[in-house]
């Protein structure tokens, strides 16, 4: 029916397609575990399933909620509507404040009580290193 040029031809689009399609999917697979989604309190307040990845939670950190007891430190990320009580060890950036935003990176034990293992300050655009601001004045 076909010439054996044209069958040679299907065959090469066919593997090269096959090959394409299968890389994708590889890469794909990889990065699954790497995928962190963020989710603000209201979000989490509002979920009906329960969460056991790993997730991220963003909003401010509520005034006067800060706490430190030993090597851990205990905060409360809000974004105005709920609020998610947060369970961190390590050392925090320095942007870290209360009524500042912050990303915090971990495990929810619940709806209420979050585990973090990262803690991702964040500025606004108006941001500008102490280092900088020291030598333009």
């Amino acid at each position: 029916m076909y010439g054996k040029k044209v069958r040679l031809r299907i065959i090469f689009i066919i593997s090269v397609l096959t090959t394409i399609a299968l890389s994708i999917y590889i890469v794909l697979k990889l990065l699954e575990d790497n995928v962190v989604y963020f989710k603000s309190p209201t979000e989490i307040k509002q979920s009906t399933e329960n969460i056991k990845e790993k997730i991220r939670v963003g909003g401010m950190v509520k005034k006067n909620s800060i706490s430190l007891d030993n090597e851990k430190i205990f905060f409360v990320i809000t974004d105005f509507k709920n609020e998610i009580n947060v369970i961190f060890s390590g050392s925090v950036p320095n942007l870290f404040q209360e009524e500042k935003g912050v990303v915090a990176e971990g495990i929810l034990q619940d709806n209420n009580l979050f585990f973090a293992d990262k803690i991702l300050a964040k500025h606004d655009e108006n941001y500008m290193p102490p280092e900088v601001k020291e030598s333009l004045k």
